[in-house]
């Protein structure tokens, strides 16, 4: 196992200090080292990391982007039509979830096959990252290189290659004159609301598996990956079902990763598509690290992107009543939900399978009149 700042160091000592990307467990101590003693943007998605960095280098930095491997679709674009054709390098590290023969989940299973065939695609030149101090300092020296004869240069990270460092930086604190309520609670308050017949798709990390907590029921999908695409995957399915009721459970990083969707909905307005937003002001499930979240009025947001209402709510009760009342009128609503983190990481995950969980919810919606 590399120390996390040692490593850290060693990357300052090369002049890698400027860093950007979205976070993953798997290289969360190097993040949380980053945020500690760099500086580090926090992007709404990894294409987008990948930009910001590549300005960064016009600016004279040399930059270091992070990412899962997951998202590594969303750097394609640049990587390939902005580093490539314009020969600005960028440092890059990439976790590599879904690695052949570890246990990981449903999501990752062929990103864990294909990173770096991807990378090769792409004609970046990349390594494992060694977990040994002297080898990944050569690793490092080689990447240097590389980026000198301005070629970008990744290294693809295993699990458990840093040293655990503790996030100093905490998220973001917003005043409030209200509790901030679990989104447990809320989901609760959500599906009594919303009643037995609605559609409920979960965004990807806990919120997914908390809903799954309060009952693995027919007409609940999961997202798991694909962060930001949730109320997109409302919006076609409402389209293409505007007698059913679609409950959207968005989450900050989430929306923040794909924010022009807001403005398609609202644009197609779906007959019966509630969305809520739980802002929690942090990427929970991957190690706690702060969103930009404070820095936006969702609501705001919301109604200048087209969609027709938009309202903030505070208690389970208040949530309830809403979503009881827009089970009876439909229509496309926005709602803004702040919440506080979990008290405890101990959460079920889905023992349903994806494709077993899309099947079952086409079932559904074709067994409902």
């Amino acid at each position: 196992m590399l120390d996390t700042a040692a490593f850290g160091t060693a990357l300052k000592e090369r002049n890698f200090d400027f860093y950007s990307g979205v976070p993953c467990s798997f290289l969360k101590d190097l993040i949380n080292y980053a945020i500690n003693e760099a500086f580090y943007v926090m992007a709404a998605n990894e294409g987008d990391a990948v930009a910001i960095c590549t300005g960064a280098a016009l600016g004279g930095k040399k930059p270091v982007v992070l990412m899962q491997n997951s998202g590594l679709g969303n750097a394609v674009s640049p990587l390939t039509s902005l580093n490539a054709i314009f020969r600005i390098p960028v440092l890059g590290f990439v976790s590599l979830r879904g690695e052949p023969g570890l246990k990981d989940e449903p999501q990752h299973e062929l990103m864990g096959v294909i990173t770096g065939k991807m990378l090769e695609t792409m004609h970046i030149d990349y390594a494992v990252l060694s977990a040994d101090k002297s080898e990944a300092l050569m690793q490092l020296d080689a990447a240097d290189r590389c980026m000198a004869e301005g070629r970008s240069f990744f290294f693809i990270v295993k699990k458990e290659t840093f040293s655990k460092v503790e996030l100093k930086k905490t998220i973001i604190e917003l005043p409030n004159t209200t509790p901030l309520f679990q989104r447990t609670e809320m989901l609760r308050a959500i599906k009594k609301g919303a009643g037995s017949k609605s559609l409920y798709l979960a965004t990807t990390g806990f919120t997914g598996r908390e809903l799954y907590e309060l009952g693995d029921d027919p007409n609940n999908l999961y997202m798991v990956g694909s962060l930001g695409c949730i109320s997109s995957l409302g919006l076609g399915l409402s389209l293409a079902k505007p007698g059913k009721s679609v409950v959207v459970l968005d989450g900050d990083a989430s929306l923040i990763m794909r924010m022009g969707s807001l403005a398609v909905n609202a644009f197609y307005k779906p007959a019966a598509m509630f969305h809520v937003l739980f802002d929690n002001r942090c990427h929970e499930s991957t190690g706690g690290q702060f969103t930009v979240a404070p820095g936006v009025d969702f609501i705001r947001l919301a109604l200048a992107s087209g969609y027709s209402s938009a309202i903030a709510v505070n208690t389970p009760e208040e949530l309830e009543e809403c979503a009881k009342t827009w089970s009876e009128q439909r229509g496309l609503l926005f709602v803004y939900c702040p919440v506080g983190l979990r008290s405890s990481k101990d959460l079920a995950r889905p023992s349903i399978k994806p494709p077993d969980a899309a099947q079952r919810l086409i079932n559904f919606i074709h067994s409902e009149v």
